[in-house]
């Protein structure tokens, strides 16, 4: 596989130029470490001196809708049978869909959520295998194929969400993705944490509407953005950090954590928007970069206890959050998915999934139960495409793993409330007038 290499001859599609190209075997190691870094200045901001040298050492998701039943289950209490409803004909659904306005979606994130926006932003060509699986071609994402947001867009009937800074190519007519590889919500760890991201969407509106107000072709609506599904998923980046301080530091630590997640979910409610969809993070202990590279006390199925346990905590005062702010935006609805839940069920009943090594890598070295042998980089050891196998790199998850999540995450089983994302997306929509 080539190496690395600056301003190169012509590439696979006639391409040279003074882009960066980055083989597999380095472009991990370069994003990833990058990760790491903003994760590591993070972590130190947060801790104690005395406990900087252990971290050296170790650190390396309307509800009516989704609620029918009950309308049934009062007629059926009253001992009617409920009433099947008239099937609706072909024509009739096809015209039911001409009338939704379109889909519309904002998202703000990490690297679990990027399309492509820190290879825009770095002007990084990514090389294979990444996105062999779906996409047959490096797209900047860092995964074998989809992440979770595509399959979202994928069953909306929508294309994929563009990133906000991949400016060639780019079609934001069903909104833009904001979420960047080693985002955190915390201030000055990453270029591009919460609140720059939510300071690019309201630059985003304001252009946009200004064009419809010229009398031009903007790329999404005043009615788009009101009927918009404004989507969060991130916080993980900050979890790894909190998770490796002391212990009764994480609830201070969180709290700032979550106020600037209260911050954002305002100001984005300021500016038109109605329906959240709020991810928890996931089973950050279970990721085989965590589970398998550092000690510490591990739990039966092999996750690091400690870092499960910060990343539970977060969940906690993120799904006290979405209740508290249910009371307080007016006219707002806000899911909030457990992700924990969804991703740690696939590592401590992997059987049932099919999943044989659930802390095994794709990309990587050594082969099973792990795959990750720390003393190298790249993918010397890659796993068959359509592998029933997690993990992409040891810390994202591959467009396997992507899509199980994904089924999971849309299906409202995991919601609070129960409503199935569908039913917000098309639920309580305006019709997108003209302008």
């Amino acid at each position: 596989m080539a190496g690395a290499t600056n301003g190169g001859g012509n590439g696979a599609n006639g391409g040279g130029g003074g882009g960066k190209m980055i083989s597999l075997p380095l472009q991990y190691f370069c994003v990833l470490a990058a990760v790491v870094v903003a994760v590591m200045v993070l972590s130190l901001a947060f801790m104690s001196p005395a406990a900087m040298v252990a971290v050296r050492q170790n650190l390396g998701a309307v509800v009516a809708a989704s609620n029918s039943s009950g309308s049934v289950g009062d007629a059926a209490g009253a001992g009617l049978a409920a009433p099947s409803p008239p099937a609706a004909s072909g024509k009739e659904r096809e015209r039911e869909k001409e009338r939704r306005p379109p889909v519309v979606l904002f998202n703000f994130g990490d690297s679990n959520s990027d399309t492509g926006g820190v290879a825009a932003a770095g002007g990084i060509r990514i090389m294979p295998p990444e996105g062999r699986t779906y996409f047959h071609r490096p797209t900047g994402r860092l995964s074998d194929g989809r992440v979770i947001i595509d399959f979202i867009c994928e069953s909306l009937n929508t294309h994929e969400l563009n990133p906000y800074l991949k400016g060639i190519g780019s079609d934001y007519s069903n909104g833009v993705n904001f979420a960047m590889a080693g985002s955190t919500v915390s201030h000055g760890v990453s270029p591009y944490s919460l609140n720059v991201q939510i300071d690019q969407f309201v630059y985003f509106k304001h252009r946009s509407l200004e064009l419809f107000e010229r009398g031009l072709k903007g790329p999404v609506s005043k009615e788009g953005f009101e009927n918009a599904l404004y989507m969060m998923d991130i916080g993980h980046n900050d979890m790894v950090g909190v998770a490796h301080t002391p212990s009764d530091q994480w609830d201070k630590k969180i709290t700032e954590i979550i106020g600037e997640i209260r911050k954002g979910l305002g100001i984005l409610y300021d500016n038109g928007a109605r329906k959240f969809w709020i991810h928890g993070t996931g089973a950050l202990g279970c990721l085989p970069a965590v589970a398998v590279r550092e000690k510490g006390e591990h739990d039966e199925h092999g996750c690091l206890a400690s870092v499960n346990r910060a990343a539970r905590a977060f969940n906690k005062k993120l799904s006290d959050l979405c209740d508290d702010m249910r009371f307080y935006l007016k006219n707002a609805t806000i899911v909030y998915t457990d992700m924990f839940a969804i991703k740690y069920d696939f590592v401590a009943n992997h059987n049932k999934y099919g999943i044989p090594w659930p802390l095994m890598v794709c990309c990587g070295n050594g082969g099973p139960p792990y795959n990750f042998d720390q003393g190298k980089h790249g993918c010397g050891d890659l796993c068959e495409p359509g592998s029933k196998v997690l993990s992409w790199d040891g810390v994202h998850y591959t467009d396997f793993g992507s899509g199980l999540a994904a089924k999971l995450v849309m299906s409202g089983e995991y919601s609070k409330p129960r409503v199935k994302l569908a039913s917000l997306v098309h639920g309580g929509s305006k019709k997108s007038s003209d302008a």
